[in-house]
């Protein structure tokens, strides 16, 4: 097999393990969007339909991190056995602190955006808010995503 073929049929292989990565990642990322967003819509303005609101509608920065951080735990449990399940450091503990970083800039994104657009814009409609959390979540995740293939869960 010649040089040139050899080289291509590396990166063939590699840029399809960063898909597949890229994939599960997503998926995780999703269950996680769900538990995350859910949650806060749940936590502030309560079922649909119920006129009093949330536990939390009084405090929806609050309710932003309560929600984010359910979601981090399900996306550590699920990137780390399954997205990356192949890349575990031998020490959990070294790892899950790292996570646990990554994901403090995460929360502080989502939650940052839901204060910017409350306390900066003056908007306080389910749709602002989701507006703010989502453009917070894509930030958070593109963020999450670099972090966790560079820092958290590293190649052994």
């Amino acid at each position: 097999m010649s040089v040139l073929a050899s080289v291509a049929l590396r990166a063939r292989d590699a840029v399809k393990g960063v898909w597949r990565e890229v994939t599960k990642f997503g998926v995780v990322g999703a269950l996680a969007f769900v538990v995350d967003n859910g949650g806060y819509n749940l936590l502030v303005f309560g079922l649909p339909g119920g006129a009093e609101g949330g536990v939390m509608r009084e405090f929806p920065v609050q309710a932003s991190v309560v929600a984010t951080g359910a979601a981090a735990l399900l996306s550590w449990a699920g990137n780390r056995y399954w997205t990356y399940r192949h890349r575990h450091r031998e020490r959990l503990t070294q790892e899950l602190a790292l996570f646990l970083l990554a994901n403090l800039v995460g929360v502080a994104l989502t939650a940052g955006t839901v204060y910017a657009s409350r306390h900066l814009l003056g908007l306080d409609s389910v749709f602002s808010d989701n507006v703010a959390r989502v453009f917070g979540w894509v930030l958070a995740t593109l963020f999450r995503f670099f972090a966790y293939r560079r820092y958290v869960f590293v190649a052994p």
